[in-house]
């Protein structure tokens, strides 16, 4: 292959795209009080932040590998653990995840599909 010919492949396969199945989640706190310890586990690893203020959303995205019960943990403002049990997802799902901290739930609205 000529040397001037390797740029141009280059090109090629970074427009083509190298796509990953991955889901985008937002954790967001429907609650009077601000949230401490966030954690979510997924199958194979978990993610978190230290707080969550009354209102605010935090983001993160995460390849599932593996499948599992998604379930997130938290502490309110009395130092008291909470935990919530999220669908069912497995390697290849890939979407918007919408995890709702309340006052007295959490509501998880998932909106996955298998990758393309």
């Amino acid at each position: 292959m000529k040397p001037k010919a390797l740029p141009a492949l280059a090109l090629l396969f970074s427009l083509a795209g190298c796509h990953s199945a991955m889901i985008e989640t937002t954790i967001r706190n429907n609650t009077k009080v601000p949230l401490q310890l966030i954690e979510v586990d997924y199958p194979s690893a978990s993610f978190g932040t230290q707080g969550l203020q009354p209102g605010a959303e935090f983001k993160y995205r995460f390849k599932v590998l593996g499948s599992g019960t998604l379930r997130i943990l938290y502490t309110d403002q009395a130092g008291k653990e909470h935990t919530g049990t999220g669908p069912e997802v497995q390697e290849g799902l890939e979407g918007p995840l919408l995890i709702e901290v309340g006052e007295t739930s959490v509501h998880w609205d998932p909106k996955l599909a298998p990758y393309r």
